[in-house]
């Protein structure tokens, strides 16, 4: 009886603790979320000045593409490392440290007065991106309250709106007062690793085995696990190659095409990456309700009409068929991250740094080869060429459905 008393008057107390600490994890994803978008509005800076850096540095598509595949490079390269670290021990204050390396790499795209100063500045970019995916992506985890594709979303879509809004803060501010203005969003980074320290305040005291929960009756083979990742890899590859030719290389397309103005142009890619940042945060608690194997499905797969019909139309025609891919290939990501992470329990910033290094790796990779492309055959052909892209996503047919057996 005493024992149902003590109980009693525990549960008062216990449940505004819980509520705190649910409030605590919120604003930890909220922050995180932010410094997610101050992170990659200041990493999309870059391809958002080709344009600039093309005509004033006189770069080939193909010089523009290794400018790209030399920032993604180091991003992917690093990340699962970085990712594979972290998994055995913290490094709260990491996240501070890839913000003052993305502040190094605007600093020196800033002042570059060669080709090999762009290339230096864009490798220190890749570097801070590939120290804050991994352990961000885990902090976001970690704050999710158990619902992970909601949090992976919302981290998720603070990234694409940076990344959506680099082609603004280039049109309206780096173009008009040159180069040199790359080093006044220096003072976002400073203010992003700020933020970032007081994350990993919050970090340091969290428990170790928070990140390590296993996923109750999701039971798979060796073999059946590493050909599930086999087809993760393939679908990241059709989606990141097919979202190359919008990042690198969508503003050259549009003026070649269409002989528009490079302002209104940045405009176009900025509408383009606002539906990506819309269909990002719409994949994750659709996944959360009907399975990431689905979303997985509709969101690669889903795009093929679209893409193939992109090529062939007018300007109007192009900008809205833009928004349809970019809101439904968006959301697979967040699904095939969360997917990852059930399929290797406990490796949270492995699987986390292993497929943001990935896209980055593709990104780069893509844009390197239709940089070469373009050069070759014309920035029309690569446009062509890549509406096939979105055909491997008929390989989700191989992936086991998670959901049903842990339902099972």
């Amino acid at each position: 009886m005493d024992n149902g008393l003590d109980g009693a008057r525990l549960l008062p107390t216990a449940r505004p603790m819980r509520d705190d600490a649910a409030r605590s994890a919120f604003a930890v994803l909220l922050t995180i979320t932010l410094c997610h978008l101050l992170n990659d509005s200041m990493q999309a800076l870059l391809p958002a000045i080709y344009p600039l850096l093309k005509r004033g540095f006189l770069l080939s598509f193909g010089q523009i593409g290794f400018l790209t595949l030399t920032y993604q490079a180091t991003a992917s390269l690093l990340q699962p490392l970085v990712g594979q670290y972290t998994d055995r021990r913290k490094l709260p204050w990491s996240l501070s440290v890839g913000m003052l390396f993305t502040l190094s790499g605007l600093l020196g795209l800033a002042i570059a007065g060669s080709y090999a100063h762009l290339l230096i500045g864009a490798a220190l970019l890749g570097v801070g991106s590939s120290i804050f995916h991994p352990e961000s992506s885990r902090i976001a985890r970690l704050a999710s309250g158990g619902r992970f594709g909601f949090a992976q979303s919302l981290f998720q879509v603070g990234g694409n709106l940076g990344t959506s809004f680099g082609p603004l803060l280039a049109a309206f501010i780096v173009l008009p007062l040159g180069q040199a203005s790359l080093a006044w969003f220096c003072l976002l980074a400073l203010f992003g690793a700020g933020l970032q320290g007081w994350i990993g305040r919050w970090y340091a005291m969290q428990p170790v085995v928070a990140s390590r929960a296993r996923p109750h009756g999701v039971v798979l083979s060796r073999a059946r696990v590493g050909a599930a990742l086999a087809v993760l890899i393939a679908l990241v590859f059709s989606k990141y190659f097919y979202l190359a030719s919008f990042s690198s290389y969508y503003i050259f397309y549009l003026i070649h095409r269409f002989g528009i103005g490079v302002q209104a142009a940045q405009t176009d890619l900025f509408v383009f990456l606002g539906a990506v940042a819309a269909g990002t945060f719409i994949g994750g608690p659709v996944g959360d309700r009907i399975g990431r194997k689905a979303v997985i499905w509709v969101s690669i797969l889903g795009v093929l009409p679209f893409s193939l019909l992109l090529p062939h139309v007018g300007l109007g025609w192009t900008i809205g068929l833009s928004v349809a891919i970019g809101l439904i290939l968006s959301s697979a990501f967040s699904a095939i991250l969360v997917y990852a992470t059930e399929l290797l329990p406990g490796r949270v910033g492995m699987v986390a740094g292993l497929f943001f290094g990935l896209a980055f790796g593709m990104g780069g990779l893509g844009a390197a080869l239709l940089g070469l492309l373009a050069d070759a055959r014309g920035i029309e052909f690569v446009y062509a060429v890549c509406a096939y892209l979105p055909a491997l996503g008929i390989l989700t047919a191989l992936l086991p459905n998670l959901d049903e057996r842990r339902r099972a």
